[in-house]
């Protein structure tokens, strides 16, 4: 009887050992501050007008255009709209794909029939018959070779033309009617389309496609090189008053405040609120940097957090990003570090003759080159005011701090 009260005892023991690794575990990965993945549910900070906008925009059959600097928030806002949608009891299909490693029309229209047809079916005969329903009469294919060696569902079997490209582009319209159900096509880094010298081809394609407004399908045009999605856009006009323009709205600071103090109150830890408010300064709102700041402070201590525990995870942070920040000004000529320090000086007008002399531009049409050139770089912007606005917050910091040795 002992030894199996002392057997007994023992399994207990190792089972509360296991479910305290385990509880540890769950509570690590559970973690409020995510920045790793876009965020939706109880850890999704604000933004709650910009998810209704989006919404009822696709309640609408609108199609809508979003662009942001990376890591903004965009991806956050079109799942959270989503996630709203499905908890209402919104029925409809999405397709996400993402083009960040899109370089000619053909890489787009595969990679795109294959993200639209994919996740509603599942045999290969489903997957012929999908492509001969809808894109007979194309040279799109769909090739069993190629869907074994390269996970294809769609495939190209000759050049193709622009009647290819409309019928590709209708895809996802054709399978809404078939199934009675919308269907929301997110398009992520469309700017990258602009790598193919023919990319105004297939825009004009898309244009036509979109005329046809659809009420069963929506478009989500999503980009993170502002200035490249901003000449698709708003210089040249393309899908002019076929899409809406929703921009991201800034994060209310008590919004983040409450969300850093809450998160840090799970774990055991209390941080004053205006060392939250400076972080939120810093980082200009930006959740992505505030989330991974915030990660590294929490592994930092046990208890309080103080303003010492704070500045060295900034210094942690600037050096896991600072390699990407040099290689940013390595690739800067000489005016256009000129340039970039009277933006941090504060100047507006750059062209003005002091200006010109005090930062050794040369000329207005020199300073209009430059301006061209850090914009097709995506270091910086210019607001409706024509007022530089540097994309990156912690870059602005670190090129003022580090590179110039600005106070």
């Amino acid at each position: 009887m002992n030894q199996v009260l002392k057997s007994l005892t023992f399994l207990l023991l190792v089972i509360c050992i296991i479910l305290i690794f385990a509880w540890k575990y769950l509570n690590a990965m559970d973690t409020p501050f995510v920045y790793d993945r876009y965020v939706t549910g109880r850890n999704f900070v604000g933004r709650k007008m910009d998810c209704t906008i989006l919404s009822n925009l696709l309640e609408g059959g609108e199609n809508v255009v979003m662009y942001e600097p990376p890591k903004s928030g965009k991806m956050s806002v079109i799942q959270q709209t989503l996630y709203n949608r499905r908890a209402s009891g919104k029925q409809f299909m999405v397709v996400h794909v993402n083009m960040f490693n899109v370089r000619t029309i053909e890489d787009f229209l595969v990679k795109y029939g294959t993200a639209v047809i994919r996740p509603l079916y599942s045999t290969q005969q489903e997957y012929a018959s999908v492509v001969e329903r809808h894109l007979g009469g194309t040279h799109f294919v769909f090739d069993p070779a190629r869907f074994a060696s390269c996970d294809e569902v769609v495939s190209v079997n000759w050049s193709l033309d622009a009647n290819d490209m409309e019928q590709m582009l209708r895809l996802p319209a054709g399978i809404a009617r078939e199934r009675g159900v919308p269907y929301y096509v997110i398009l992520e880094e469309f700017q990258m389309l602009m790598m193919d010298k023919r990319y105004e081809e297939v825009l004009k394609v898309l244009e036509a496609v979109l005329s046809e407004r659809d009420p069963q399908v929506s478009f989500i045009f999503a980009g993170s090189q502002v200035n490249a999605m901003k000449y698709i856009f708003a210089e040249r006009k393309f899908f002019y008053r076929m899409v809406e323009y929703l921009p991201l709205q800034p994060v209310d600071d008590r919004e983040i405040i409450e969300h850093i103090v809450r998160g840090f109150m799970q774990t055991g830890k209390v941080i004053e609120r205006e060392l939250v408010l400076g972080a939120c300064k810093l980082f200009r709102g930006q959740m992505w940097y505030l989330n991974h700041f915030t990660s590294i402070c929490d592994t930092m201590t046990r208890g309080y957090l103080n303003e010492g525990i704070l500045m060295e995870a900034l210094k942690v942070i600037i050096s896991i990003h600072e390699p990407r920040f040099i290689s940013i000004v390595n690739d800067l000529t000489d005016h256009q570090l000129s340039f970039m320090k009277a933006v941090l000086d504060g100047v507006v007008k750059f062209s003005s003759s002091d200006v010109i002399e005090r930062y050794h531009l040369n000329s207005s049409a020199n300073v209009r080159r430059v301006k061209d050139a850090l914009k097709k770089k995506e270091v910086l912007t210019f607001n409706e005011k024509d007022e530089p606005v540097i994309f990156d917050p912690l870059f602005e910091y670190w090129i003022r701090k580090h590179y110039f040795e600005m106070e």
